[in-house]
Parts: C-alpha cells; sequence; structure tokens
C-alpha cells in the first residue's frame, strides 16, 4: 500500500506548481468554497493512479489546487464512503496520499442528523469530537510508518481550530453549534431507535463519513477541524422522512456561513 501512495503523491506532485499545507474536503455545505478560489488548476480523479472515483450523486471528483486568500491550499472536490463499497484503506487512501505532498493542516464538512433536542435543520454543528461506529478501522493491519501503531485520539479534532472558529463566527454573526459526530456505514438514514440509541450514547449529529479520514489525519500527525450542517433531525418528533435530495437541499442553504467561517479560518493558520 506504501508503493501505491507514493507513486500517487509522485504523479500528483509532478503537476503541481504550488505548496500547500493546508488540505480542505470540501463535504457537503462546502461545495461552493471553490467559487473562493484563485490561480486555480485542478486533477481529475480518473487521471490520478490508485485514486477512487465518487459515484454519489452531488459529489464531484477532482482535487483543485489554488489560493484561499493568502493561502495556497489543496481541496478534494468528493470524497468516498464504505457504504460505495470501498474499504476504509480506499476511503482514506487520499489523507495519506496528502501526508506525503506536505500537508499539515486537514479541513472537512459534512451533512449530518441532529440527535441533540436543541438543534434545527440548518444549524452548523462545529465537531468536539467523534465517536466511530464503522465496522472496519481504517489503521486496520500493518502499521504505515506515518504514525505509532497506536495513535492517541485525545485531541482529534484541534482546540485550537474550535476556538478559532467559534471566535470568527461570532464575529460575522453566525449561530454555530458544537458536538460529537458519530459515524456509521450507511447508505440507509437512521431508524428513530438508532437516533435514540445513539443520543443516549452522547452523540450530538449522525453522518456517513469524516470519521475515518479524521482518524487517519490523527495518525498522519495532521491538525484537524470538522463542521457539519444539520440537514435533518432525528429528534422524538421532529422526525420526518428524508432523501437525499432533501439533505442536498439543507447543505446548500448553508453554504455561505459555512464557506464564510472556512475561509477566514484557513487564513489565520
Amino acid at each position: 500500500m506504501l508503493e501505491q501512495i507514493q507513486e500517487t503523491a509522485s504523479f500528483i506532485r509532478a503537476r503541481m506548481h504550488t505548496a500547500p499545507e493546508t488540505a480542505v474536503i470540501l463535504g457537503s455545505g462546502l461545495g461552493k468554497l471553490v467559487n473562493e478560489l484563485t490561480d486555480t488548476y485542478e486533477i481529475r480523479y480518473e487521471e490520478i493512479p490508485n485514486f477512487p472515483v465518487s459515484t454519489v450523486e452531488g459529489h464531484s471528483g477532482k482535487l483543485i489546487f489554488g489560493r484561499l486568500g493568502k493561502k495556497e491550499i489543496m481541496a478534494m472536490q468528493g470524497r468516498f464512503h464504505y457504504y460505495e463499497g470501498y474499504n476504509m484503506k480506499e476511503v482514506t487512501f487520499p489523507v495519506r496520499v496528502m501526508h506525503e505532498l506536505g500537508i499539515k493542516n486537514l479541513f472537512v464538512s459534512n451533512a449530518a442528523g441532529g440527535t441533540n433536542p436543541t438543534f434545527e435543520i440548518g444549524d452548523l454543528m462545529i465537531i468536539t469530537d467523534h465517536i466511530n461506529f464503522f465496522p472496519e478501522h481504517p489503521l486496520r493491519g500493518k502499521n504505515i510508518y506515518y504514525g505509532p501503531r497506536f495513535p492517541d485520539m485525545s485531541e482529534a479534532y484541534s482546540r485550537k481550530f474550535i476556538e478559532r472558529a467559534k471566535r470568527i463566527a461570532a464575529k460575522k454573526g453566525i449561530i454555530v453549534r458544537e458536538g460529537i459526530y458519530i459515524g456509521t456505514q450507511g447508505p440507509t438514514y437512521e431508524t428513530p431507535a438508532e437516533y435514540r440509541m445513539f443520543a443516549r450514547w452522547g452523540a450530538d449529529a449522525v453522518g456517513m463519513s469524516t470519521v475515518p479520514e479524521v482518524i487517519v489525519a490523527n495518525h498522519c500527525g495532521m491538525k484537524v477541524f470538522g463542521i457539519s450542517v444539520i440537514t435533518d433531525l432525528g429528534v422524538e418528533g421532529k422526525i420526518v422522512e428524508v432523501s437525499h435530495e432533501d439533505v442536498q437541499k439543507a447543505a446548500d442553504a448553508a453554504q455561505p456561513r459555512m464557506t464564510a467561517i472556512m475561509k477566514d479560518l484557513i487564513n489565520e493558520e
């Protein structure tokens, strides 16, 4: 696997003319961040050796390089999910490639169902911690020398980034929540009983991504910031039938607020 990672990184490096230390996974709610980038160039996933290709509607498939304000960044437009049939090494492969390319900070976003009764659809939740409920661990198997066999996860999400994001949001008059995200395999949305169980476990929101990438980023020594847009509610009395289109619509409505926070946060680093 290490040879594949290095082969992929070598291919991408040969096409790069910038040196970003910050990467963004443009999940739900952050797709339009690319409109803020200048001096861009891109590489489509299908051109990249060993790279998976996203199969989900609403998820594009390319690496975009450019400048966000004063910062050079690398952005993944389209991520890979366990429910698509990929194993965890494939899901997290791009994060390891990022490490080879010199990325130090990873910013991620997602759509999530709110299990906290104080949340409303459209809320932004800064992720303070997570619960890994995937059936396969991304670090299972032979350890890659990027990090220790048993990596510490006591600060999976950078406290420094969390505090900065809260300050930026307050300055801009953007209301943000804080909470714990639980990652599940999907692709079904949760039953009312599952929502109740996750809430009792301490989760404030539930989704189908992010956790594997964050685990691998921590193993690689990256600092991580994560944010969820609450696109549906798993709260008794507020649970209604939900579709992927509903989730996309709610995420799109939150994009200006999420983008504003993320842009300033990246430029402060």
